[in-house]
């Protein structure tokens, strides 16, 4: 089998399989290749090409009886679960109970380690410590069975005030592609490793890495309302929409982008070839394989890495979007011309940068982590794959 582009399975495109519930009453939908057979019994052949998980608590913090797993997700056209019995069932509206909540909790072993099945199946392994999650089965603009998933950077959430954190895969006929992310905040630590081909893992935090994180925005003033208590931190993307954060936080470094590159070229490298761009009628225009343009973006649009700065899976204008966003959230945008910049040591190197992503790197052991949706241009980000795996391994790690 031919590996697939290591860009083919990062979050973006995880995303595009599985769209991750941004508020409570959103509802996973899937694009997977596959379909299923027209029974449940079709969901259990599937299960059969299952990969083991293995999941430990070292968590210091909470004992194996307060951590609760679910694994959800989507199959072709249906939303689906993985059962403590490691079964691969759809999600049904029957699933609800007197509560108006399912319960779709997967228990750890009494003792040691926790060994799960993943079929194939596009979706996320959450973890709640010290109480459950409120999953809601609802019916879908599709008509069919679809899931509510947790947001916890919204206070009206139910599951706002339950410690819970989530890894994101994609298992499949060509492997296995799976992220830790804080892209949308900061909770739980954990890593994931995969042994198949070869060994990889990523995710781990130094010792003490989680309090140095809460720490650093805590006493960042732009940064300090998105710390929710001990709980998580919640991204600054989330933190505009709901009043937390600065709304025209970007503005000044956008400002400055725009006017550099009046009078100077932008060179963004690309698999599909090299775009060089200036700003010419407000808009940063580029040439090379394709001609493309952007809108001068907002600082929502940065912190989305959406809006002016969306990145369709067209293999130009995508990936030239990508790497503009990055080189904001990183701020290399006017010290470096030629895009995109690689050194981890010339990211987040002004006043007005992703402080957010910046600490939550610097708290990684392998510099790695998934802070914004384009953090994976130049490798960054928290994601490995193997193409044949054999095994995956979830750790909650030391608190």
């Amino acid at each position: 089998m031919t590996p697939p582009d290591s860009h083919l399975f990062t979050r973006r495109r995880l995303l595009t399989s599985m769209a991750g519930a941004a508020v409570a009453g959103s509802a996973i939908v899937s694009a997977a290749p596959r379909t299923f057979a027209a029974s449940d019994d079709g969901l259990a052949a599937e299960a059969a090409r299952s990969l083991p998980l293995t999941v430990v608590n070292h968590s210091g913090e909470f004992a194996d009886r307060s951590v609760h797993l679910y694994i959800v997700g989507s199959k072709a056209d249906r939303q689906v679960r993985v059962t403590r019995r490691g079964t691969l069932e759809p999600v049904k509206l029957s699933d609800n109970h007197d509560n108006g909540f399912t319960d779709y909790a997967i228990p750890l072993a009494a003792r040691g380690r926790t060994t799960l099945h993943l079929p194939f199946m596009s979706g996320r392994i959450y973890v709640a410590l010290g109480g459950k999650l409120k999953f809601k089965a609802v019916r879908g603009g599709d008509g069919k069975a679809a899931l509510q998933h947790p947001a916890g950077w919204v206070e009206s959430d139910p599951n706002y005030p339950v410690l819970h954190d989530f890894v994101e895969f994609t298992h499949n006929e060509a492997g296995m592609f799976c992220n830790t992310t804080m892209v949308d905040m900061f909770s739980v630590p954990m890593m994931i490793r995969l042994t198949g081909a070869k060994d990889h893992s990523t995710g781990r935090l130094r010792d003490g890495g989680r309090a140095r994180v809460f720490h650093a925005m805590r006493n960042n003033p732009d940064f300090s309302r998105l710390v929710v208590g001990d709980r998580r931190i919640i991204a600054p993307s989330h933190g505009l929409d709901a009043g937390r954060f600065p709304q025209h936080y970007f503005d000044p470094y956008i400002d400055r982008v725009w006017h550099t590159y009046k009078d100077k070229h932008l060179v963004v490298r690309t698999k599909a070839g090299t775009f060089t761009g200036r700003v010419q009628d407000h808009k940063l225009a580029f040439t090379g394989p394709a001609a493309v343009s952007f809108a001068k973006p907002s600082t929502r649009d940065v912190l989305f890495c959406d809006g002016a700065l969306a990145a369709p899976n067209d293999g130009t204008t995508g990936p030239v979007a990508a790497v503009l966003g990055a080189g904001f959230h990183r701020s290399t945008l006017v010290s470096h011309r030629k895009q995109p910049t690689t050194r981890a040591a010339d990211f987040y190197d002004t006043p007005v940068t992703n402080h957010y992503a910046k600490v939550i790197h610097a708290a990684t052991t392998n510099g790695k982590a998934y802070g914004f949706a384009f953090d994976d241009v130049a490798d960054w980000s928290s994601y490995i794959q193997d193409t044949a795996p054999k095994h995956m391994h979830l750790t909650l790690t030391l608190f």
